[in-house]
């Protein structure tokens, strides 16, 4: 006898697992990515990072603290 609720849940399995895979997949080229820097890749990209970080800082700082026109008059 077939019954409907049988194929239903034989679908929700195969799109789960194909979901677990496909996640594997994602997290295996993620690491891969990852792996595929030196520390002292890593460590040069930390360091370009913050020096824009702190540019933007200090160019944030001087707008805020240059005084506007209606304050100059």
């Amino acid at each position: 006898m077939w019954c409907p609720m049988r194929s239903i849940w034989k679908w929700i399995g195969l799109a789960g697992a194909a979901g677990v895979v496909a996640g594997g997949v994602l997290v295996a080229r993620d690491q891969r990515r990852r792996n595929a820097y030196t520390p002292d890749e890593i460590r040069g990209r930390l360091h370009q990072r913050l020096a824009e970080a702190e540019a933007k800082a200090q160019a944030r700082a001087r707008v805020e603290s240059e005084p506007t026109q209606r304050n100059a008059e």
